[in-house]
């Protein structure tokens, strides 16, 4: 493995968490590399004069005069390659995006691209200018003089409230016990260790310390440069965040719809600790960085901790969570049988467990997973336990298969036992035949299903022989206790079964899997099959499609192979993506895969059950488990990940030799159809101590969302061996956009208690929706060829004749959506934002340009229409000008498309129905068109295809029209609130403008 270090001019111990110490960094001084427009790159010093009226930079062939720029003309100063010239194509490879800026000055907008060695140097830079143009024109003295802040003021109540003897000093010990309270998880080595670096400092060794001690080392130990810089970033005054600021970071920033200064109040009421602050309706950097560590700023979705999903649909277009011998504690073949296993299953939502009934040596059956573990468990004792732990995490049905290996007479006594224990929750009603699907997990809630065998209707005795599967056997034929004889001729194994069991299954039925075809003929719904790890894999590789297609009308549950003897889990994904439902993880073993299963389940109230993919459920669909792209009607999706700090990060398990070094570094796993799987990890953060900084962005393309599941890995890149530090794992369906805190979790999934990342999330559509952007070949930015999604013949020729309608349709679909796509990029592009910024964002910062510069030129929102106009009054530069021509046409395709989407949408729309119309009729046309083997296939390929593309593009530009008009809403929210905007009534209703996106009735 490649070993990245990150090397930082800034010396370690000098933290940068105060305006002040950034301000005092410019005076200083410091090398930065120069960008010109040619691409070439000059090494300069560069200083913040003494009077911090102006950045001077040397040497310069210039008149000392001239190589400088004057804080008041700055308009702007932008963060990352958001300047054409950093952008260009020679230079995008070689520093990366968070060590470059840029100041954008002067009338005529001019830029200075700068490189830093290292982000911490760009924080100072931005952080220190970005004060100076907010304060530049009234304070030129430094900051943090005169008037004690906020904060120090809070600390300050905060040590006289600890000093008992009102002497002015308190016992170390009790000041390293208070910041401890302050701020849970920091040790207490490094407070102690602070405050004798203090002391020793100030020569002020002793037992005690003052009051300004204990301010100075609260803020050395607890300001956060990087929550410091983000605060300097929206706050108006740059101390702390008013209640319009802190209203502006949550909307533009997180996302959050409808926020209102009510809500920002209950904010700094709840997180504000001092009490100036929650009077006056100020979050300082305390309460601002207790705010983004709270619940209330989880990177995972608050609607999805209940359950959010649709519940009404057969039971077989669900993932059930699914358990492999769970009373097992340890593994499969010294396993130890103990009840605990089953309430820890039940308890983490677990919908499906398997009891393997054996005979017991007390006449009673008894359960474990074979007959060598130590201590075996009595049937009755399971019983009880599930009845009373079986709903307590999740109301939807719990689904127990019996695998049983004990005589008819002990399978009496389980009936009995089962009936009597869990009474009304047994579901014992027959199948309805008139159906064809499962009932739905709503109709089934608070019910008990047993999948098993069932006796054939012919059978009249009190017990018969069935059919036995494979699994269970191997293990038993491994121990010698295999007694029963395969049939002459190989087949399936024969083994009693009693009427008693037989009658409490109903709609579990299990029946040996023939092949796709045949239980496509004659399957019923309520029957079952069982696959092992090997071979659901083989289906799964070789015929996705059919795999997919079974698992619409059919359960199927998927069991590990019995050669994984040490209780390994297979990759539930690998199954997944062709929709199987059920598939049996051992509980007991962690790792990489349980930590799949159970971040997956975390996403509906961790109830149990998730909806599958639409496109998976859809009686005609297009989708390839194995797609290598993006797949025809569901938008490919760009996740922006910025990886920016650790905090609290344990030490590895066993790495006692290493002393307290840790040196770790963050691997992102994306997980979920093949076209999906990508991994990318940031730079090793060296003698980084418990808090490292990162500061790294990484990129993934998502094409099929509903299925992907982001996994954060916390490393560490010296220890020899057990390397793992934390994890955690989120379904992409779960992320929050914004600034969030990633709570970390253990090797097992237990929390670690205030270690966590911090991260930035952003979610973009695709630009276009061609193919993948590789990173690297960002430079070629020639003009890429449009692609368009089109039909596919399938040899009928009434059929091929309505989707041929759809041909035009298709393409006007396309262009009105990437019309929009790219005209919004290029607006962003040229008011300094990535694409994953929003509408409102990009008009803030116009704004906040114009309100920068003494000579303004006159730039006006023109409210009072639907689609608003920004005008200019007189001359205005160049860059201007492109603003507003991009902007102009943005709001000019994005009418386009409002105005056209419902015609285009109803054509696309009758050519799917008109070609479903044909569906039923489908094997009819194929047989007089004589259609047969490899024909036949694709023909079917096709028609699955066409109606997938039609669907899908239809549901895409319907989107597409949903966001123009948000667009719209938050252009007329923006102007207003920024002053921008002029005859302004009251904003569009945005109810009125954000249509609900009904989806297409499947």
């Amino acid at each position: 493995k490649k070993k990245t270090v990150s090397f930082s001019t800034m010396p370690n111990d000098r933290k940068i968490n105060s305006t002040a110490a950034c301000i005092s960094f410019m005076l200083e001084g410091c090398e930065l590399k120069k960008v010109r427009s040619n691409s070439r790159m000059y090494s300069r010093f560069f200083v913040l004069d003494a009077d911090m009226r102006s950045v001077r930079w040397e040497p310069s062939k210039k008149d000392s005069e001239k190589a400088k720029i004057e804080i008041k003309s700055v308009k702007e100063v932008r963060v990352g390659k958001k300047t054409p010239v950093l952008r260009s194509n020679g230079l995008s490879d070689q520093f990366p995006d968070e060590c470059a800026f840029s100041i954008i000055y002067g009338d005529n907008y001019e830029s200075l691209d700068l490189v830093a060695s290292s982000a911490d140097v760009v924080s100072a830079w931005v952080m220190g200018l970005r004060y100076l143009v907010s304060y530049g024109k009234h304070t030129p003295e430094a900051p943090g003089t005169g008037h004690p802040s906020l904060r120090t003021s809070w600390i300050s109540s905060v040590f006289d409230l600890a000093d008992l003897e009102k002497s002015g000093r308190i016992p170390v010990s009790r000041a390293v016990q208070l910041i401890k309270a302050l701020n849970p998880g920091m040790k207490t080595s490094t407070i102690e260790l602070k405050f004798k670096e203090l002391q020793k400092a100030s020569e002020r060794p002793g037992a005690e310390v003052a009051c300004d001690l204990f301010v100075e080392a609260y803020c050395e130990l607890c300001t956060r440069p990087e929550i410091f810089f983000l605060m300097v970033q929206f706050s108006s005054n740059k101390e702390y965040l008013a209640l319009k600021d802190l209203l502006m970071f949550l909307e533009v920033e997180q996302g959050m719809e409808g926020v209102t200064e009510e809500k920002c109040l209950e904010i700094v009421g709840k997180y504000e600790p001092s009490k100036e602050g929650r009077e006056k309706g100020y979050l300082a950097i305390d309460g601002f960085t207790r705010y983004l560590l709270s619940a209330d700023c989880s990177i995972f979705d608050p609607q999805h901790r209940k359950v959010c999903q649709d519940m009404a649909q057969p039971l077989s277009h669900y993932y059930i969570s699914s358990a492999h011998s769970a009373c097992l504690l340890e593994d499969n073949f010294w396993g130890r049988s103990d009840i605990s296993g089953y309430i820890s299953a039940l308890g983490l939502g677990c919908r499906s467990i398997e009891l393997v009934l054996w005979d017991g040596p007390e006449g009673e059956p008894v359960v474990y997973t074979s007959p060598s573990a130590a201590s075996c468990v009595p049937f009755r004792a399971v019983v009880g336990l599930i009845d009373q732990h079986a709903f307590t995490a999740s109301a939807y049905p719990l689904i127990l298969c019996l695998v049983v290996r004990c005589s008819a007479a002990q399978q009496r006594l389980a009936a009995q036992c089962l009936r009597k224990t869990l009474g009304e929750k047994l579901y014992l009603e027959p199948p309805n035949p008139a159906a064809s699907y499962l009932p739905s997990p709503e109709q089934l809630k608070g019910r008990i299903l047993i999948k098993g065998k069932k006796l054939p209707p012919s059978c009249e005795d009190s017990e018969g022989e069935v059919s036995d599967e494979e699994e269970g056997w191997e293990l038993a034929r491994r121990l010698g206790q295999e007694d029963r004889e395969v049939p002459e001729g190989g087949g399936l194994r024969r083994v009693r079964l009693s009427r008693e069991l037989s009658e409490l299954v109903s709609l579990c039925q299990a029946v040996p899997f023939q092949d796709f075809e045949s239980s496509r003929r004659g399957q019923h719904y309520w029957e079952m099959c069982s696959f092992s790890e090997v071979e659901a894999g083989r289906f799964a590789n070789e015929c996705p499609a059919e795999l997919v297609s079974y698992n619409k009308r059919f359960l199927s549950r998927v069991y590990p192979s019995p050669m994984r003897i040490d209780a390994s889990n297979m990759n539930p994904q690998d199954f997944w993506k062709c929709g199987c439902q059920m598939v049996a993880m051992n509980y007991q073993t962690p790792g990489l895969m349980m930590d799949l299963n159970a971040g997956w389940f975390q996403q509906n109230g961790a109830c149990g059950y998730v909806l599958r993919p639409a496109i998976m459920r859809e009686e005609v669909s297009y989708f390839s488990a194995n797609a290598k792209d993006s797949l025809p009607g569901v938008p490919a999706q760009l996740l922006h990940l910025k990886v920016i700090s650790g905090q609290n990060l344990p030490k590895p398990r066993g790495s006692g030799a290493k002393g307290e070094v840790v040196e770790p570094y963050v691997c992102a796993e994306i997980h979920g159809i093949p076209a999906d799987c990508a991994e990318h990890r940031t730079k090793t953060a060296l003698q980084s101590g418990d808090n490292p900084i990162f500061d790294e962005s990484l990129e993934f393309q998502i094409n099929l969302p509903e299925l992907a599941v982001l996994r954060f890995v916390v490393l560490d890149d010296d220890y020899i061996g057990d390397e793992f530090i934390a994890q955690y794992t989120i379904p992409f369906e779960c992320l929050q956009p914004g600034y969030r805190h990633v709570p970390l979790q253990s090797l097992a999934g237990e929390p670690l208690p205030h270690a966590t990342l911090f991260v930035h999330v952003a979610i973009t559509d695709r630009r276009g929706g061609g193919k993948g952007h590789r990173r690297g070949l960002a430079g070629r930015r020639g003009r890429r060829v449009r692609e368009y999604t089109s039909t596919k013949a399938t040899g009928i020729k009434a059929i091929d004749e309505v989707f041929r309608t759809a041909t035009q349709p298709l393409r006007e679909a396309t262009d009105l959506r990437e019309n929009v796509q790219n005209a919004l990029v290029s607006f962003k592009e040229l008011c300094g934002l990535t694409p994953a910024a929003n509408m409102k964002q990009c008009i803030l910062t116009v704004a906040a340009w114009l309100l920068h510069s003494d000579s303004a030129p006159s730039v006006t929102l023109n409210l009072a229409e639907q689609y608003p106009a920004m005008e200019a009054q007189g001359p205005i530069p160049d860059l201007l000008r492109k603003v507003l021509t991009a902007y102009e046409t943005m709001i000019q395709t994005s009418r386009t498309l409002i105005e056209s989407a419902d015609v285009v949408y109803g054509k696309l729309i009758q050519a799917q129905q008109a070609g479903m119309d044909f569906h039923k009729e489908l094997h009819r046309l194929e047989a007089k068109e004589g259609l047969r083997g490899r024909k036949l296939q694709k023909a079917l390929e096709s028609f699955a295809w066409n109606i997938t593309v039609l669907k899908g593009q239809a549901d895409l530009l319907k989107h597409a029209k949903a966001e123009a008009l948000d667009n719209l809403w938050q252009i007329h929210n923006a102007g207003q609130s920024c002053g921008i905007g002029r005859n302004g009534s009251a904003s569009p209703e945005p109810s009125r403008l954000r249509a609900p996106l009904e989806p297409i009735p499947e």
